[in-house]
């Protein structure tokens, strides 16, 4: 799949004629939400677990030398704790373009901590598109993401806004700390 999912997002059309929809944010959503929403509320997924394993050629990173940023990798039994942001079909173009890098819209059940559920959509960079970095281990992570930057600024701080957000959420996410340690331990920033 090409890196440049946009027009790929323009065909999932199921909620295009909704007023609302709730979306998932797991990773630059959380700490940079720069679309308008209506509400915003802490939520899970269940069976996807974030992972650093996602290349940014377009924010964090340049086509020569790519960041690591989050993506979501099925795994049974996980869950996967975020922000849900209610918008309105009108943020899809924005969002389509901002998350152009391998991403597509796929539909999930969230849960909020009222134990209400929604169904709504989330972006996920699968394993088949070309920006997908896969697995490393989280030092080499930590360096990678050490040594990268693009127009949104350095990928060190990404990931450190990404666990200081997680934090102050009461989530835990040991890939994401664990990187975080050995970001930091390393004095890769």
């Amino acid at each position: 799949m090409s890196l440049n999912t946009v027009d790929l997002n323009k065909q999932m059309t199921r909620f295009d004629q909704h007023s609302e929809v709730w979306l998932f944010g797991y990773g630059s959503l959380i700490f940079r939400p720069d679309f308008p929403f209506l509400a915003r509320r802490p939520a899970r997924i269940h069976d996807w677990t974030r992972r650093f394993w996602q290349g940014s050629h377009d924010h964090r990173g340049t086509a020569t030398h790519p960041g690591r940023v989050a993506t979501l990798i099925r795994q049974p039994g996980a869950e996967c704790t975020g922000m849900a942001f209610l918008i309105t079909p009108e943020v899809f173009a924005h969002l389509d373009f901002r998350e152009k890098n391998g991403y597509l819209r796929f539909c999930t059940e969230m849960l909020f901590d009222d134990g209400s559920r929604a169904e709504g959509l989330v972006y996920i960079a699968t394993e088949d598109n070309a920006a997908f970095l896969g697995p490393a281990p989280e030092p080499d992570i930590a360096r990678h993401i050490a040594s990268a930057a693009g127009p949104s600024g350095r990928n060190s701080e990404y990931l450190l806004r990404l666990a200081e957000a997680l934090r102050e959420m009461g989530a835990q996410d040991e890939h994401v700390f664990e990187i975080e340690r050995h970001l930091i331990k390393a004095t890769y920033i």
